[in-house]
C-alpha cells in the first residue's frame, strides 16, 4: 500500500466512525564569496544546497504533510536532473517531523538549523508562528506551508498563494454572485480555535462588510475534538444557510459526518486544508457532493489546459510514480519553485549565506506559477503583492483527488481591496 493510500485509509476510518497547520545545530553563517561563486556556508558545502523541511510526518495532519513534502521533493528532483540551482548546485532536503505541534516544531528547527541555508517548508500557522522569532534572530528565510495574511509582510518568510483571508472573501463573493445567495442569507462560520481559524474568520468578516451580510453564528473547536454534535446543533438552531469551515481534514471529516447524521445541510465552504481525497471515497461522499464546496488554489488534478499542472503531472510521473493525485503536492511544488527562484538570485549575487538569501529574497521580482496558483510579486516585504485569486471546487469522485473546478482562479473586487499589514508578533 502506498503512503497516500495509508493516509487515505486513516481519514476514511475517521469518517466512518463518526460519519466530521533535539539539540541545537551550529549557527555559523559562513562567508559570501564573489558573484557567481558563492562561498561555503552553513548548509552549503560548495556543491550541494541543503534546505530544511519542518512538517507533520506522523499524526492526523500527516495527510497534508506527506503529499506536500512530496511536492517539495518532486520539484527539486526535477531541478537537480537539469543540473540544479544555476545549473550547478544540487539541492538536498533535510526533513523533520513536527507532528503539527508548535513546541515540537521549535525543537526540530533547533536540531537542523545549523545544517541548512533556509527552510523550504514549515507546515501550519501555529508552528510557523512558533519558529518565527528564531527565524528572525538567526536571520534565516523559511517558506510557510500556511496561507495566513500574517506572512506577507514578514521578511523572514517566503509565502506562496492567496492568503486564507482571500479564500474566504472569494468564497463569499462566489456565493453572492454565482451561487444563488442573497444579502439576507444567514451566513455562519465554524473555525479551528487558533490563529489558523481566525484567518478564515477575518476573511468572512471582511466580506460581510463588503457584501452587506451579518455573520449569524460562529462555532469554535479544538483540534482533535471527538464529538461535534453541540457545534452542529448550534449552527442548525441558528438557521445557518451558509457555513464557512476552517479545519484540517480529520476534523472536517468528523464535522461533515456529524452534520450528515443530523440532516443539517447548509451550503458549506471549506477552506483549502479542510479537504483530502479520501473524503471523496467515503460514506459521507453523497453529503459532500450535495452540500460542500472547497475554496483552494490552482486547478483540478490533470487539467492539461493549465501549463503548470501539465508539467507537475509529468514530473510526478517521473520522480514519484507511486504518488496519488493530491493538491497538496501542488502547494509543495509551488513552495519549491519560489525557493529555487530565491536561490538563483542568491547565486547571482554570489552569496548563499543566511544574510545573502534574505537579501536575494528582497530583490526577487514576480514569480510565475503557470496557473497552479496566482503569480506572486515579491521584493521587499513591505512591497509584496500576493495573488488575490481562488478556485472554487466541488466534490466529484470521478475526478483524480475527487475535486472538479467550478470557478477557476476567481478574483473578486473585494479580495483586491484587502490590505496586508505588518503584524505585531
Amino acid at each position: 500500500m502506498t503512503k497516500g493510500a495509508r493516509f487515505a485509509a486513516a481519514v476514511l476510518s475517521l469518517v466512518l466512525t463518526v460519519s466530521a497547520c533535539g539539540g541545537a545545530g551550529e549557527d555559523d553563517d559562513g562567508g559570501g564569496g564573489t558573484a557567481g561563486a558563492p562561498g561555503e556556508t552553513a548548509g552549503f558545502d560548495g556543491t550541494t544546497i541543503r534546505l530544511g523541511v519542518l512538517t507533520p510526518l506522523s499524526g492526523t495532519v500527516a495527510v497534508i504533510g506527506e503529499p506536500l513534502t512530496a511536492g517539495n521533493e518532486v520539484f527539486f528532483e526535477a531541478l537537480n536532473a537539469r543540473g540544479g540551482v544555476a545549473g550547478k548546485y544540487k539541492v538536498e532536503l533535510v526533513q523533520e517531523d513536527t507532528q503539527y505541534q508548535p513546541d515540537v516544531a521549535v525543537q526540530q528547527y533547533n536540531k537542523i538549523k545549523g545544517d541548512v541555508v533556509a527552510f523550504t517548508q514549515v507546515l501550519g500557522t501555529a508552528p510557523t508562528l512558533a519558529v518565527l522569532p528564531q527565524l528572525r534572530a538567526d536571520k534565516i528565510l523559511a517558506a510557510p506551508a500556511s496561507l495566513d495574511a500574517l506572512w506577507v509582510r514578514e521578511e523572514n518568510l517566503l509565502p506562496v498563494g492567496a492568503p486564507y483571508q482571500v479564500q474566504a472573501i472569494n468564497a463569499m463573493d462566489y456565493w453572492f454572485t454565482d451561487g444563488g445567495g442573497s444579502p439576507g442569507d444567514r451566513v455562519c462560520t465554524m473555525i479551528q480555535d487558533d490563529v489558523y481559524g481566525e484567518a478564515g474568520q477575518q476573511g468572512v468578516d471582511f466580506a460581510a462588510e463588503k457584501y452587506g451580510f451579518t455573520v449569524t453564528n460562529t462555532q469554535r473547536f479544538k483540534v482533535g475534538t471527538e464529538n461535534y454534535a453541540g457545534q452542529i446543533g448550534a449552527l442548525a438552531g441558528a438557521g445557518c444557510q451558509v457555513v464557512f469551515l476552517v479545519a484540517t481534514p480529520s476534523d472536517a471529516a468528523r464535522i461533515w459526518g456529524t452534520a450528515a447524521q443530523a440532516r443539517f445541510a447548509p451550503q458549506w465552504f471549506g477552506q483549502s486544508p479542510s479537504y483530502t481525497g479520501a473524503l471523496a471515497r467515503s460514506a459521507v461522499t453523497p453529503y459532500l457532493r450535495q452540500s460542500v464546496l472547497i475554496a483552494a488554489e490552482g486547478t483540478e488534478w490533470g487539467d492539461e489546459s493549465v501549463p503548470g499542472m501539465k508539467q507537475l503531472v509529468a514530473d510526478v510521473e517521473r520522480y514519484a510514480p507511486d504518488q496519488e493525485p493530491d493538491y497538496y503536492i501542488a502547494f509543495g511544488y509551488n513552495q519549491a519553485r519560489a525557493m529555487a527562484a530565491v536561490l538563483e538570485q542568491a547565486v547571482e549575487l554570489g552569496d548563499l549565506s543566511r544574510e545573502g538569501i534574505l537579501e536575494a529574497s528582497s530583490r526577487l521580482g514576480t514569480v510565475e506559477f503557470d496557473g497552479l496558483t496566482g503569480d506572486y510579486r515579491y521584493g521587499p516585504a513591505e512591497e509584496r503583492d500576493p495573488p488575490r485569486s481562488t478556485t472554487i471546487f466541488q466534490v466529484d469522485p470521478s475526478k483524480p483527488f475527487g475535486l472538479a473546478k467550478v470557478k477557476y482562479l476567481l478574483e473578486s473586487d473585494a479580495a483586491k481591496e484587502f490590505v496586508f499589514k505588518k503584524a505585531d508578533l
